[in-house]
């Protein structure tokens, strides 16, 4: 991410002034996002995001294997949560694919990397995830996040998630 500020922008009635900068910032970027913050009653911050930093907007290249599920019946009669089952999968990414932005405000879930690398994307910036790795990724209601491959294979992980029914 790139950030600047302007010091001649920095008092509230220049807010709009921040906003139309941004506007400019965004489109001289070419293909960015660009977002205004206020940071404090006389403070406005611009953020530049360049494209390859946005988050993905669909599916590319997955494939999606469903290895077990508990069922709803089960889930109410052994932990008390109805109208929710958890699921087992194995999702691959293929070279060049990724996983669209998702958030997990009602889906927690862990996610274990088996095969290949998986790299994911959040606002703050971007972790790696190896099948060597001994580190799983946990998904809980703070989450919001999306998955790359860049490598040149199959990047394969299991992900065990609770889901609504249905």
């Amino acid at each position: 991410m790139i950030r600047s500020i302007d010091d001649s922008l920095r008092t509230p009635r220049h807010g709009m002034l921040a906003v139309l900068a941004c506007g400019l910032l965004a489109a001289s970027a070419g293909s960015a996002a660009a977002a205004v913050e206020r940071e404090g009653p006389h403070d406005w911050g611009i953020t530049l995001i360049a494209a390859e930093a946005m988050p993905p907007a669909e599916h590319v290249g997955l494939t999606v294997e469903t290895l077990g599920v508990v069922p709803a019946e089960s889930m109410q009669a052994t932990v008390g949560l109805d109208g929710h089952v958890l699921q087992l999968r194995a999702i691959t990414i293929a070279p060049g694919g990724q996983i669209a932005a998702h958030p997990h405000t009602t889906r927690p879930g862990l996610v274990k990397v088996v095969a290949g690398e998986w790299v994911e994307g959040r606002l703050e910036g971007e972790t790696t995830y190896t099948a060597n790795g001994s580190d799983a990724l946990v998904e809980d209601e703070h989450t919001t996040h999306w998955f790359f491959n860049r490598g040149d294979m199959p990047a394969t992980a299991l992900v065990c998630d609770i889901v609504p029914e249905g």
